[in-house]
């Protein structure tokens, strides 16, 4: 278990440089379109390829740090053991549960995009769009991995309190 938790800490660390990559490439694309009046449609397409990507392997590492959001109208005044329960709870109705439905769902998806190797639509668009559809299959697999660790570190907190 350890090993997988660390397996997606790196993934998750090394996932976070892309956002700097996704900073220069808006600033490069921004300048080229106000100084130059121009842009390219794979230029584009890289942008919200990236942030796909950062959001979709990115939701494993913040969901085992702690950091997604959670919108809580009573949850912080619940006592630890409760807030124990209400994780576990949705973890094995909501979150785990969705990640198995979209993994199956979008490796279907993926699968189809690369049996016809597709591409993007629009002219000078980005090739191989599969690659990013399996991206879709990768991120929940990850997210529902840390799920499921979750799932086991809260039933052993649970059960010491």
């Amino acid at each position: 278990m350890k090993q997988l938790e660390k397996i997606i800490d790196k993934i998750g660390a090394y996932i976070s440089y892309l956002n700097i990559v996704l900073i220069m490439l808006i600033c490069i694309d921004v300048f080229l379109r106000y100084t130059f009046n121009t842009t390219e449609k794979w230029v584009i397409e890289l942008e919200w390829h990236i942030f796909a990507l950062i959001f979709l392997i990115g939701a494993s590492y913040t969901f085992q740090h702690d950091k997604h959001v959670r919108v809580d109208l009573f949850y912080q005044n619940y006592s630890e053991k409760n807030q124990l329960i209400v994780n576990i709870l949705g973890n094995l109705f909501l979150l785990i549960p969705w990640c198995i439905v979209v993994i199956f769902v979008s490796y279907k998806y993926a699968n189809v995009s690369f049996s016809y190797r597709e591409v993007s639509s629009d002219p000078g668009g980005l090739p191989a769009r599969y690659i990013i559809k399996y991206a879709i299959v990768f991120g929940f697999l990850l997210l529902l991995a840390q799920g499921i660790l979750d799932t086991i570190f809260k039933l052993q907190k649970f059960r010491r309190a």
